[in-house]
């Protein structure tokens, strides 16, 4: 019988569902509930630490009843919110794979609290989002290529300079916040009318624009002592990436190939990291290697692109999402195999060893499946299929490590 002893404090969490319809409130709702009933109104407080601007952000966390079938895989201490309104009730059969099936499934998304939520003070938060601290996959997208490139320079049957490599993967993630700082800035005014934009720090006015160059200012400061780090000729190279850098942001309102510039600016660490092992340039080896990954850029961000193209349409901004439409696949096929063959001529001037072309072979099938998998019209899977990217730059690493390894 002791085995089915429960507290107070246990029975108090459990009530909630065992009713037949749970009491699920709106924002509207909220005020008047909580003067109603007290002990409520402090348990919801409880959890107010983990929303930054928590009092004045209220209307931007509500629960929807689409979401209310992942209820029993809650699990304590993780919050399911969504930035849809809903009322109570439980979805049926056909609403489920709705969900699954459609765009609609990203906006009505399920959040849990990030680590910056739980770990970081909530003046730090702000600063940590702005960064894109709690998305690394932007990070990873920039060091991919400069790994690469430090491990095709190494000296064939040796590893790779591990120290180097260190120290650009402190400078990807820099470079990478200091881009996003720019972005946000220079894009508040739009990330607004967008719907994943919209709560973004700047756009939401979490932060102010000044709190945000300041902020960008920082960043930079610390990725010049990094630069500094390197030989004269990767410093002029590097500190020449910076004009790609802050001119990218803008490049949707001109032309529908931002992310073709894009390829241009993420793939640069490519060149720098040869050139920091060698103090120059190989071209028959580096510029097949940089193209390859601005091609390999302009699968993923097209595919990326197409979460936002209802938005960007209303917005009046431009990317190859919108360019392509329903040839999407076939563009990005041809970009795939393009990618490939250029790192293979990359690879084959390089006289790497025979593990890479094995590597690369594995990697062409994960942009295959990517591409011919990928449901376009569905905002979770464009994202899914995007963040598996890092596995693709992974197995291309590890082809060029091996195949220096044992050339």
């Amino acid at each position: 019988m002791a085995l089915f002893r429960f507290t107070r404090a246990s029975r108090s969490l459990l009530r909630p569902s065992l009713t037949s319809s749970p009491p699920i409130l709106s924002s509207s709702q909220s005020s008047s509930t909580s003067i109603a009933n007290p002990h409520f109104s402090n348990r919801v407080t409880g959890i107010s630490h983990l929303i930054p601007n928590y009092e004045n952000s209220l209307d931007h966390f509500k629960i929807s009843k689409e979401n209310l079938f992942l209820l029993p895989n809650f699990r304590p201490g993780i919050a399911w919110i969504s930035t849809s309104s809903g009322v109570a009730g439980s979805p049926s059969k056909s609403d489920q794979q709705r969900n699954s099936n459609t765009s609609s499934d990203s906006k009505n998304a399920v959040g849990v609290p990030s680590w910056i939520e739980v770990y970081l003070p909530r003046g730090i938060q702000p600063y940590a989002k702005l960064a894109r601290l709690d998305k690394p996959i932007g990070t990873w997208l920039l060091a991919w290529p400069c790994m690469w490139s430090i491990t095709l320079a190494a000296t064939p049957g040796h590893l790779p300079d591990f120290k180097m490599m260190a120290l650009f993967g402190c400078g990807a993630l820099l470079l990478r916040g200091a881009g996003c700082t720019i972005n946000d800035l220079l894009d508040r005014d739009i990330d607004t009318k967008v719907e994943r934009t919209k709560l973004r720090p700047v756009a939401s006015g979490l932060l102010t624009p000044f709190q945000g160059i300041g902020f960008l200012g920082f960043q930079l400061l610390l990725g010049l002592g990094i630069l500094l780090q390197l030989n004269n000729y990767s410093r002029v190279l590097g500190a020449s990436s910076l004009l790609l850098v802050f001119s990218y942001p803008l490049m949707k309102r001109f032309t529908f190939w931002p992310q073709a510039y894009l390829g241009l600016t993420f793939n640069w660490g490519a060149l720098l990291g040869w050139s920091a092992i060698k103090g120059s340039l190989d071209p028959a080896i580096v510029f097949p290697l940089y193209f390859s990954g601005v091609l390999w850029t302009l699968v993923y961000d097209t595919i990326y692109a197409h979460q936002d193209k209802e938005d960007d349409m209303k917005v009046g901004v431009k990317s190859t999402a919108l360019r392509f439409g329903d040839l999407t696949k076939q563009w990005t096929a041809g970009f795939g195999i393009a990618c490939i063959s250029s790192l293979a001529l990359s690879g084959l001037n390089a006289d790497i060893g025979w593990p890479y072309y094995a590597f690369l072979t594995a990697a062409s099938g994960q942009l295959a499946w990517q591409i011919w998998t990928v449901n376009l019209a569905c905002r979770a899977d464009c994202n899914r299929k995007f963040v598996s990217n890092k596995w693709f730059g992974a197995l291309v690493f590890s082809g060029i490590l091996f195949g220096r390894v044992f050339s």
